[in-house]
């Protein structure tokens, strides 16, 4: 056995017990959250939201899935398309520099998954002609974040915060990236989707100096360097310490 396969047979392997449950407990809709970008120096935060329907696609997860922080870039991108086949609607939701230091990290996270969630709402909306399960009347959505805080909920009636149809009744869960098949997913899609953004920023000359191709935005030496010598740029979180 390889070190590569001797890796993936240890790594965790994310399942659909915790949305079954949710299921099993009356919900037509469970939303997997996960953030990407909460610790860069520049960039907006963003935070993925892949929902899955009681009509699930294929009842197996796609296989090579995990929390995106385990895969290589090449193996996250080889699933970004087939994660958007598998879930029923997804969104990446996000919150600019700007606002992050202006409202802090946990409230731009809230924000930035709400933005997703009520993108998301939209999509099984449109794609409920088409036959996906989503009830005339508001249905039951319950929701699975990474992490032990539930930041989405605290903010929902905040005034940043965008409408919703359906609130969700929020779980929290410590490693659910590793362990839930759809926050893994979202956590994929959120950190593909930011990856792009910051390589496309990468190559316009005002920002070329700072490496965003490679460090995308977080605090590499280069990056800290670049900030000392040019000063921060327009996309820089400027409330942060930045050298």
């Amino acid at each position: 056995m390889s070190a590569t396969d001797s890796h993936r047979s240890t790594r965790p392997h994310p399942t659909l017990a915790q949305e079954r449950a949710l299921f099993e407990a009356g919900a037509d809709i469970v939303v997997g959250f996960d953030e990407v970008g909460r610790g860069a120096l520049a960039g907006p935060v963003m935070v993925g939201a892949a929902a899955l329907s009681q009509q699930l696609p294929d009842s197996s997860v796609p296989e090579g899935l995990a929390d995106s922080k385990m895969l290589t870039e090449r193996r996250r991108e080889a699933l970004f398309d087939p994660l958007q086949q598998w879930v029923a609607a997804w969104a990446v939701g996000s919150a600019t520099n700007r606002e992050i230091d202006q409202w802090g990290i946990s409230h731009a996270l809230g924000v930035a998954a709400l933005r997703a969630l009520a993108a998301v709402e939209v999509n099984l909306q449109e794609d409920s002609v088409g036959g996906l399960f989503v009830p005339s009347d508001a249905p039951v959505i319950s929701g699975i974040l990474d992490g032990p805080f539930d930041y989405i909920s605290r903010d929902v009636s905040s005034f940043d915060a965008p409408s919703l149809r359906v609130v969700p009744r929020m779980t929290t869960k410590v490693k659910a990236d590793q362990r839930c098949a759809s926050v893994a997913a979202a956590s994929v899609l959120a950190k593909v989707t930011r990856d792009r953004l910051m390589e496309d920023l990468a190559a316009r000359p005002e920002y070329e100096a700072y490496g965003w191709a490679h460090n995308k935005g977080y605090g590499s030496v280069a990056h800290r360097s670049a900030i000392e010598e040019q000063g921060p740029s327009d996309l820089h979180r400027v409330s942060w310490h930045l050298v």
